[in-house]
This record gives C-alpha cells, sequence and structure tokens, in this order.
C-alpha cells in the first residue's frame, strides 16, 4: 500500500507545471504575433508609398506638367490605397527642367505599443519634352 502511495504523489508532483508554463509562454506568443503583424503592416505601408511616389513621378513628368499636379496625384492615390494604414503621409515632388522626383514619406499605423516605424517611396526620372529633330 505504500508503494502505491508513493506511486501516486510521484504522478501529481508535478500538478500546476503547465499553467505556469502557459502563463509563460502565451504572453511570448502574442507578443510574437503582434511583431508579425507590425512588420507585415510596415511592409504593406511601404509598397503604398512606393504606388504613390511612382504615380506622382507619372502626372508631374508628363508635357507642360507641374509639381502641383505630381502632389494632387499622390494624394488621390493615398486616399484611396492607404488612408488607415499609412498615417501622415507627406508628399514632396520637385520638378526641374531636366528631371521630376518624387518622394512620399508616411508613419506606419501602430499595432505594437511604442514601435514608431516610418516608410519612404522615392521616385525620379526624366521630364517629357519636345525636341525638334
Amino acid at each position: 500500500m505504500g508503494r502505491r502511495r508513493n506511486q501516486w504523489r510521484r504522478c501529481f508532483a508535478d500538478r500546476g507545471a503547465a499553467t505556469t508554463e502557459l502563463v509563460l509562454v502565451v504572453p511570448l506568443l502574442m507578443v510574437l504575433l503582434l511583431f508579425i503583424v507590425q512588420f507585415a503592416l510596415a511592409e504593406h505601408a511601404q509598397h503604398i508609398a512606393q504606388t504613390a511616389a511612382s504615380r506622382a513621378l507619372a502626372a508631374a513628368r508628363a508635357q507642360d506638367a507641374t509639381a502641383a499636379d505630381g502632389d494632387a496625384r499622390a494624394a488621390t492615390t493615398l486616399r484611396l490605397l492607404g488612408e488607415r494604414v499609412l498615417t501622415h503621409p507627406r508628399v514632396r515632388v520637385t520638378r526641374g527642367a531636366q528631371s521630376v522626383a518624387a518622394r512620399v514619406e508616411g508613419d506606419v499605423l501602430m499595432v505594437v505599443p511604442g514601435l514608431h516605424l516610418r516608410v519612404t517611396g522615392h521616385a525620379a526620372g526624366p521630364s517629357e519634352r519636345w525636341t525638334a529633330g
């Protein structure tokens, strides 16, 4: 009888160990999941910024276009694609006699508290102009 009692006690000596492990592991898994979501949103915001910069470049480099045309196209693109993911966007389009450059910067929607991520999209190219042949 004493031998059975010792075996019985050994079986239940680890009582509560699984609960302790869950208390430690589950929050770590949740934080890891939040980081994965945060960086996926950052990648998506990067694509939005790059698309807005490319579209601004296409609008501003046309014959007789201005930098304001590029700004307007970028603003429209940002409104349609990334109003919630890319927050506080800033657009800067510069047009010279030979080239045009567009830059879109913004902050990524914050999922992990205290983690501020910023993305940038950049596009540059020559401006279109007619030349006599």
